[in-house]
């Protein structure tokens, strides 16, 4: 148990200065080609514990399998993790941080809808209280960035049906999350270095310059990877993306998934605080407000989890231990 919280505290950390890492390199990448890399590094320093989990499990690739990784590599990394980069560019990292951070709150609608997860007061009690925090740190009142929360949350909504995905594809082939996610990450990679190569094509990129998408039109692989942007560029990959995940799903493995989950509850105090220190970023007390309204919507439904944890393995335990009374059978 010891194990698993230095586990947590590390993927903590990581995830908590991804968007700031991200914004010190954001003028330097095109937030596309940014994305690509990072999640080719992550899927390669993940792989090999994937592989490790995949002997003796009977999982094997066939044709099902692949078109599944091909679909949640799309959700993740192309969608997702694009609109995620581009709010980086729009928005604060704190903003980013916090607003995304936000994607297990829509994972509880998507859950009851698509998995037929039980929907409990307390659940919907965090969503409400999660919602309220969103609206004190977006503040309709003084909305003047609008783009960059909106796609903040799209990145968020997208990223929870993402962990949808990769629920239904874990009940289905019978993998877990290390194998989800590096598959996932490596396919998302290829599925965008492909659409790179597309934007590189002259017609395609005069059509997206024209329609005001410049920064989709013929986007770079390894332009302004140097010695001096190579730094950032192995932390976003290799501690963040890579041992970041890595350090989450081993935490997993010690604790439970719920204990686990802390990481994405403590991550919207401790970004905005980190952002502070290191990009000057201020918090005003709207986000302030919003931090511990959230922190507090995200504390209800970690206790909600335990506590239907608890439930489900006290049933468990009645059930196994409860007497089998068998009718007698006379022979004549």
């Amino acid at each position: 148990m010891k194990k698993g919280y230095i586990y947590i505290a590390f993927s903590t950390l990581f995830f908590s200065t991804m968007e700031i890492a991200i914004k010190l390199v954001a003028s330097d990448f095109n937030p596309i080609q940014l994305n690509f890399i990072r999640f080719l590094i992550g899927s390669i320093i993940l792989a090999p514990l994937a592989i490790r989990h995949l002997k003796g499990s009977g999982f094997s690739f066939n044709r099902s399998s692949i078109l599944y990784f091909l679909f949640s590599g799309f959700m993740c990394v192309v969608v997702s993790m694009t609109f995620f980069q581009l709010a980086i560019v729009y928005a604060k990292a704190a903003t980013v941080a916090i607003l995304f951070s936000c994607n297990a709150v829509f994972v509880i609608p998507f859950a009851h809808f698509f998995l037929k997860e039980k929907l409990t007061k307390l659940s919907l009690l965090s969503l409400v209280v999660s919602v309220a925090g969103m609206i004190f740190i977006v503040n309709p009142e003084n909305l003047t960035n609008v783009t960059g929360i909106t796609l903040s949350l799209v990145a968020a909504v997208t990223f929870a049906l993402y962990g949808i995905v990769g629920r239904k594809g874990s009940l289905k082939f019978g993998f877990d999350g290390i194998v989800q996610s590096s598959f996932s990450f490596l396919t998302g990679s290829l599925e965008l270095l492909v659409l790179i190569f597309i934007t590189k094509i002259g017609p395609v990129a005069a059509w997206l310059k024209s329609v005001g998408l410049v920064d989709f039109s013929n986007i770079p692989v390894l332009q302004n990877v140097s010695w001096g942007t190579a730094p950032i560029l192995i932390y976003l990959g290799v501690f963040v993306t890579g041992l970041g995940f890595s350090f989450y799903f081993l935490a997993m493995e010690a604790t439970s998934a719920s204990t686990a989950s802390l990481v994405f509850f403590i991550k919207p105090a401790l970004a905005p605080v980190l952002a502070l220190f290191i990009l000057g970023e201020a918090i005003t007390p709207n986000v302030l407000y919003g931090i511990l309204l959230i922190l507090g919507g995200s504390c209800i439904e970690l206790f909600s989890d335990n506590r239907e944890a608890k439930l489900a393995e006290h049933t468990r335990n009645a059930t196994k231990h409860a007497p089998v009374h068998s009718g007698s059978v006379h022979a004549r």
